[in-house]
């Protein structure tokens, strides 16, 4: 089989400090709001895409368990995005191993959909630069567009004119950041979520009387949290990515019925990190779809931050994070 016919790469997770939380197109992932994000140095996930063209239809593996269901299909209408583009009809055999926790609220979709987007687009015959990627990785999954990059990431809702509303939307590095923090994150429960992102997100922006508001928010939000990354100044950053993950989670909790990630376990972290600023310590927690906390820190700061998460929620494991690289091709393929 010839090179070109099997990739892998690895990507890894990001943690959004400007929100994404609702589509304004659900077949094209097409968000309301800009968000922004710190790609993550743990958590990797890697994928091997393998094309097979003698086999009836695609296959897929996660941590060597065979996918079915909503699972395989999500990625078979990926893989057939990527052969319309490719102008190729063969089938994938796609095998994936995980090192993050799957549909916990902890940025598994960003980093699977990343990698599969970079794998899947070098077996396919695809040149794609990263802006290209970007856009593709977001038919997967709207958060894996910002895992293609590197650090600080901006994801553009809609940015210009004269294209079609798929090009106008991708993530970029932002390179005027100038801070490299801590993010301590304290998976309180890493078991599937009650609800998963997707319905999630739908019910909260048809039900939500407080959805409006907080997407106004989260326009402000974006453009302080870059002066504020610009500035390198962490208080500042930290102070506008708690009160839009709050935020956000105050309007699934103001859906009808509710959607509540958050859990006695979630509510313990955030006293801690509360307590921690009330000591001089710079701490800001921030939440996903789910109910694990991540604290956003000073580096010289994180073992402090992690001891005191630890007895709020002591069945927690807590792992220490940095910035991340962005998704990338590799020489070793998924087991």
């Amino acid at each position: 089989m010839s090179a070109e016919r099997v990739a892998t790469a690895v990507a890894q997770p990001n943690i959004a400090l400007v929100k994404y939380w609702g589509k304004r197109d659900d077949r094209l992932i097409l968000p309301h709001t800009d968000s922004l994000s710190m790609t993550l140095d743990v958590f990797p996930t890697t994928t091997t895409v393998r094309l097979a063209p003698a086999w009836v239809g695609d296959s897929a593996t996660l941590n060597g368990a065979s996918l079915t269901g909503e699972a395989l299909r999500r990625i078979s209408a990926f893989l057939a995005l990527l052969r319309e583009l490719a102008g190729r009809t063969e089938a994938a055999v796609v095998h994936t191993t995980n090192t993050v926790p799957t549909g916990a609220g902890l940025a598994s979709s960003a980093s699977g959909f990343a990698a599969l987007a970079v794998a899947g687009a070098a077996a396919y015959g695809l040149d794609l630069d990263a802006t290209a990627l970007s856009r593709l990785a977001r038919r997967g999954s709207g958060s894996a567009c910002r895992s293609i990059h590197g650090g600080f990431v901006i994801w553009y809702a809609d940015a210009g004119a004269g294209v079609t509303p798929d090009l106008r939307s991708y993530a970029e590095p932002l390179g005027e950041a100038r801070l490299d923090p801590a993010l301590v994150i304290a998976s309180v429960d890493t078991g599937p979520k009650v609800a998963s992102s997707r319905d999630a997100m739908r019910h909260t922006v048809d039900t939500s009387p407080l959805y409006r508001a907080w997407t106004d928010a989260c326009r402000a939000d974006a453009v302080d949290m870059r002066a504020a990354l610009r500035r390198g100044d962490l208080d500042a950053v930290g102070e506008i990515a708690e009160r839009n993950a709050l935020g956000m989670h105050a309007t699934m909790l103001a859906a009808r019925p509710p959607v509540r990630y958050l859990s006695p376990a979630t509510l313990a972290v955030l006293d801690a990190v509360e307590q921690l600023r009330c000591d001089g310590v710079s701490a800001y927690a921030t939440m996903d779809a789910g109910p694990n906390v991540k604290v956003l820190c000073h580096r010289a700061d994180a073992p402090v931050v992690a001891e005191a998460v630890r007895p709020a929620a002591p069945s927690a494991p807590v792992v220490i994070a940095g910035r991340g690289r962005g998704a990338r091709l590799s020489t070793e393929a998924a087991p």
